[in-house]
């Protein structure tokens, strides 16, 4: 029989490509509602990713180290699932707008389906990270945008040379 879910631990999954404030904001609160916070990163299959689940991980741990009660692991599964593995009760989620709500939402009732004894605490984000997202991170790094408002320096260092790279080294 597997061991009972922890009420104390709970799951915070994203792609984070990149990470950025927004989701930096979640994890401090959360590190301090939960004994102790996983942050699970995942993938999207729909899209390309800038950085390998590899460098996510480590640059996620980068920027939570501070944080003694965070761990990151990497996860290829449903997130209800993964939930059970880190012996976690609850998942961890950010809003940051109305639509935002109705996607998690969704997703909240589906993983009620699926895993009953599985609860659902949503934060919302501060003002001043609600209109952050990856997508327009990734984006601004693209065509040279004003990064600093957005992602610490040693996400917006990895997301530089990321695009130079993709750049074939050129620098513009």
């Amino acid at each position: 029989m597997a061991a009972l879910p922890d009420h104390r631990v709970a799951l915070y999954t994203g792609v984070f490509e990149p990470v950025h404030l927004g989701h930096i904001d979640v994890i401090r609160r959360g590190s301090q509602i939960f004994d102790r916070l996983v942050v699970g990163v995942g993938t999207n299959p729909e899209k390309t990713p800038f950085f390998t689940i590899g460098e996510r991980v480590h640059l996620v741990e980068r920027v939570v180290a501070v944080y003694a009660n965070v761990q990151v692991q990497p996860f290829a599964a449903l997130a209800v699932k993964f939930v059970r593995e880190v012996g976690a009760r609850i998942m961890l989620r950010g809003l940051r707008t109305t639509s935002d709500m109705e996607n998690e939402f969704t997703m909240s009732l589906t993983n009620l389906t699926l895993d009953p004894e599985i609860e659902t605490v949503f934060l919302m984000a501060k003002e001043k990270y609600s209109h952050i997202s990856s997508s327009l991170i990734r984006q601004i790094a693209t065509f040279g945008g004003d990064l600093d408002k957005f992602v610490p320096p040693e996400i917006k260092a990895a997301l530089l040379t990321r695009v130079q790279e993709m750049r074939g080294g050129k620098q513009e």
